[in-house]
């Protein structure tokens, strides 16, 4: 068989984009792709040359994107709560040192990228580990970060993307008190700020009777939400190593939600989160779908 120079390109180019991919702008964010479309954006920029860009760059957090990787369907600054954004993490009350700074809407601290620690990509998944600083005003960074997450194709029912979040919170100069309440702290997912005007948010606990604002603990909630004429749903896992007293925040018709839970990380010491997001196009599925999903998470 004669081999031509399109055919050349062509084979070219399907090996690049074959599998997973990570691609960091410095500065700006590093991107997560498969098969050459984007699946999620890990927010990295720091500004703080004006109020403005501070404002725009103060935390980092995840971008899910839609089914095609052409635009996100999480939410960034600006809208309705312009400090919910992605995947992220914050406890509007953290305690260090005799002080209290609020790292969920984050004032009187930022939380600053420093660098990818580890990388590994394959054919069915990509791995970051990335290094963050949470720097109080004062540039003191009273949390030391090491944010690992896992980008895998999700299975079944619509869904297609699979985020393991696994962070290693460390207190590097004096204890650290993580506290807040349900509205304001932990690890939580926002859709786009389309659902806060379309009030399309509505949620699935794993099982019928549960009341999130009296029951702790929950192993999972999944939400339902509309783009325009699409309809999407995501799953927010917290694995059984979370510190008991893991309590949800699954009621809000903008469609914010996670989980929070109090806790201090003496000095030196470190404690290790883990989550799990499952993102999917098309109507919600049944609760025996997302059980599934989190028995394979747990383990």
């Amino acid at each position: 068989m004669k081999t031509t120079v399109t055919s050349i390109f062509f084979l070219t180019a399907s090996l690049l984009h074959a599998g997973f991919e990570i691609k960091e702008m410095p500065g700006k964010h590093i991107d997560i792709l498969n098969e050459g479309k984007v699946m999620a954006r890990v927010m990295t920029a720091h500004d703080t040359a004006s109020a403005e860009s501070r404002h725009e760059t103060y935390k980092v957090y995840t971008h899910v994107f839609d089914e095609a990787g052409k635009a996100p369907i999480t939410k960034g600054a600006g809208g309705q709560f312009t400090h919910h954004r992605g995947i992220f993490l914050g406890w509007s009350k953290t305690r260090f040192d005799g002080k209290q700074v609020d790292s969920w809407h984050m004032k009187g601290c930022d939380q600053v990228y420093q660098k990818i620690l580890r990388q590994e990509v394959g054919d069915d998944s990509a791995s970051l580990t990335i290094l963050i600083h949470w720097v109080a005003a004062d540039g003191t960074a009273f949390i030391e970060e090491e944010r690992t997450q896992v980008f895998r194709p999700a299975k079944g029912e619509g869904a297609y993307l699979q985020v393991n979040f696994d962070t290693v919170l460390k207190a590097p100069n004096a204890e650290v008190e993580l506290n807040g309440d349900p509205e304001h702290a932990g690890c939580q997912f926002r859709p786009s700020n389309e659902v806060s005007k379309n009030k399309s948010a509505k949620y699935l606990f794993h099982e019928d009777t549960i009341n999130p604002k009296k029951e702790k603990d929950l192993p999972w909630v999944a939400l339902s939400f509309k783009l325009g004429d699409k309809a999407y749903f995501a799953q927010h896992m917290s694995h059984s190593s979370i510190p008991k007293g893991n309590t949800y925040s699954a009621y809000r018709d903008y469609g914010r939600f996670g989980a929070y839970f109090v806790k201090k990380i003496p000095k030196g010491d470190s404690l290790r989160l883990c989550y799990g997001y499952l993102v999917g196009a098309g109507e919600i599925p049944k609760r025996s779908y997302f059980a599934e999903r989190y028995t394979a998470f747990a383990k």
